[in-house]
Parts: C-alpha cells; structure tokens; sequence
C-alpha cells in the first residue's frame, strides 16, 4: 500500500481527496484511471506525456487505464485559460488527430492493459433532455467562480453558453466511465471537480482527482507549447530532440528528470547530489537526453543522438547527413536575411534579423553582425543558425 501511494505521489501537485484515494486502494481490485486529451492537434509532445507517464505508472501497479480521447468535447473547445471563445474544430480534423494520438500513446501506455475510449461514444447518442438533466446538476454562480470566466465577465468579455458546457460533458465522461481517479493537469482542476459532483448527483461514489504539474517548455517559464515553440515532439527526429533536451537549464533539467523520464526517485537523488559534489550537470542532462529519447526511438537511436551531439556541438565537428539547399541569389546577390529565409533556416527575414543581433547566425563558423550583407555566387556557404539549425547552401546566379 505504502509503496503505490509513494509511486502515485511522485511528481503530483494535489490529490484530492488522499483520503478516499486509501480507501479505494484498499477494494482490492483494479482501479479505473482516467485522463482525457482532446485532439486538437494533430501530435503530441512531452508536456502531454507528463499525464502519460503517471498513467503508465498506475498500470505497472496493477490498475485499468482509460484513455479517453474528447473527440465530442474538442468539437466545442475547452475555455480553461482562454480570453476568447475557441474556434470548434471539424468533426475530420478531430479524427485526423485522434487517430495520431491512438498510434502515439502506445509509445508509453502498454496496449494491453489501456482501453481507449470516445466521448463521442455516449455523447453523440444523447438527446437533448439528457444534455439538459446535466446541465441542471450545475449552476452558474459556480460557474463563473471558474478564474477564466471570471476574468472574462469582468472584463466584459463574451462568454457562449456552449463553453459552459465544455466542464458538464468533461465531468459527465467520468460518470459514463465510472471512474474512480481522474488525471489532469493543475489547469483542469475545475473540470475536474465537476466530475466529482456529476458522479454524486448520479448515485456514483465521487472520483479522486489528482493534478499534475504543466511541465515548463525548454526555453522555462511558459508551459510547454505548440503555439510558444517552445516543445519537444515525440515523434521529431532523435538528433532534434536530443539537441533540445540539451538546452534546457540545469535547474530545469531535474524537473524534466521527476516528470518525464523513468529514472526513479532514488536515481535522481543520487544523480542531484552528485552534481551538487562537484559532478558536471551536463552529464546529468546527457543521461536525462538519453533516457527521453530511448523510449521514443530505441536505445540504439539515442546513442547515435549523442554521438552526433558531442561530434558537433562539444568537438565542432559538422555533421554528415547535413542538408544542402540552392538558393538563387542573382547577379547582385541577395541580403543574407533572405538567404536564410530562403533556405530555410528561419521563418521570415525578421527572425534572420533577430537572429543575427543576437549573435547566433555563423556562416563558415565566423559569427555574422549584419543581417542586410549581401551574399553572391561563388563556393558553397555552411550557414549556422543558433545550435540545431545548419545547412549547406549552394548560391545559384538564377
């Protein structure tokens, strides 16, 4: 008992109510965890593995996973920390994502003891006098104790009656899946609660709900995040997220190390105090790279990732499969911001620029000061941008 508590507790913000949670413990029988993700994107990265990775630990321990995808609820849009209404998206775009995360959660959960499961599946079948008895479990004094809500009639700022129904449906999957835990991040504590309220008004004995951390992206502060290109994909390339694992900060670094990888505690105490004594953190981060990107690729991979990372960034060396691009520069040669845009190594000539004042731009190893110099034909350029983006570029007068 002691032992699946401790495992349940590593890396958790809150479990509410711990209480229940020994007393459910105690049934002697699989329990059932659930966690939900809507696909409203088509990949998954490693801030949705923190949730991933307690599941798995809840298998490993003996109990059912329920891995529900919000395919009915990503159609609406959840509010939670949200200034705007979201726009819905399309029933083909959900199942487009949806159908990613099924093959990608497999790289965590074992496929034999995880049941995946579709919101759709009792949602879309429901009439409207059952959505309205779920919407009669709730009211809207609590939900406008919801913080985003809050803000947002404050601010006067709309709200549409369907974003309130985003926490009933949510809430409702716990009672259609009986489920005795509830996974989430801290984000979703709300929602979280209303499903313990909906399985009371049902007759159900309330979920234990327990949050988790939002796992920082690599750059720190910000969650981890798409929109704030500050991820790390499961499914990009080895080399691509090893060499981002790599330029987390060290403070960072034992974060990563509780939620995302499966070294256990004791290993990462022992790995902490040893830095602490004097122990380079880099090796730590190199043991951290190692393990993450093993269980996305192989351990094979991941030893190729760090061959190719101390090659290039600890030895200088370049490496052989780096890309070569022809960019057309005409007779007058074109300003190395476009070069750069062009051959892909940034998004836009504003990123080049920004690039270059911030010194991270070396074209054949020598750090470029101006963005706006012009680049004409003659031998091919090895062209750097920051740590991970380089490339070969050919100049064509056409």
């Amino acid at each position: 008992m002691q032992d699946q508590l401790d495992i349940i507790r590593r890396g958790s913000n809150e479990i509410l109510v711990e209480e229940e949670l020994f007393e459910k413990l105690q049934l002697k029988r699989p329990l059932r965890v659930k966690a939900g993700f809507d696909p409203t994107a088509p990949d998954l990265h490693l801030g949705h593995t923190v949730l991933i990775n307690k599941m798995r630990q809840f298998q490993d321990i003996g109990h059912e996973i329920l891995f529900l995808i919000g395919d009915f609820t990503a159609m609406i849009g959840d509010p939670t920390g949200k200034n705007t209404t979201r726009p819905a998206l399309t029933s083909e775009e959900v199942k487009a994502n949806a159908q990613t995360y099924t093959e990608q959660v497999f790289k965590i959960l074992d496929p034999a003891k995880t049941k995946v499961v579709f919101n759709s599946q009792w949602m879309g079948s429901m009439d409207p006098a059952d959505l309205v008895k779920i919407a009669s479990q709730h009211t809207v004094a609590r939900m406008l104790e919801r913080d985003d809500f809050q803000r947002r009639y404050a601010a006067g700022q709309p709200i549409a009656i369907h974003e309130f129904l985003y926490p009933l449906i949510q809430g409702y999957d716990s009672v259609a899946l009986e489920a005795d835990i509830e996974l989430g991040g801290t984000d979703q504590k709300f929602n979280l609660l209303v499903g313990r309220q909906l399985q009371q008004a049902y007759d159900q004995a309330p979920q234990v709900v327990l949050t988790m951390p939002l796992l920082e992206g690599i750059s720190g502060g910000d969650k981890m995040s798409k929109s704030l290109n500050n991820f790390i994909g499961i499914t990009e390339p080895a080399s691509e997220m090893f060499g981002k694992l790599m330029s987390i900060s060290d403070d960072l670094m034992w974060r990563y190390f509780e939620l995302v990888s499966s070294r256990s505690l004791r290993d990462i105490d022992k790995l902490r105090a040893e830095t602490r004594a004097g122990r380079n953190p880099k090796d730590a981060k190199v043991e951290l790279a190692v393990d993450i990107v093993g269980r996305f690729h192989g351990t094979a991979s991941a030893n190729m990732a760090f061959q190719a990372f101390d090659q290039r960034y600890v030895r200088g060396q370049l490496p052989d499969d780096m890309p070569e691009v022809t960019v057309a520069v005409g007779v007058e040669g074109l300003p190395l911001a476009n070069v750069l845009k062009v051959a892909g190594l940034t998004s836009s000539t504003s990123e080049s620029h920004r690039m270059v004042e911030q010194g991270a731009v070396r074209v054949d190893g020598v750090k470029i000061d101006d963005a706006r110099q012009r680049i004409k034909v003659g031998r091919p350029l090895v062209i750097q941008v920051g740590k991970r983006r380089i490339a070969r570029v050919l100049l064509d007068n056409e």
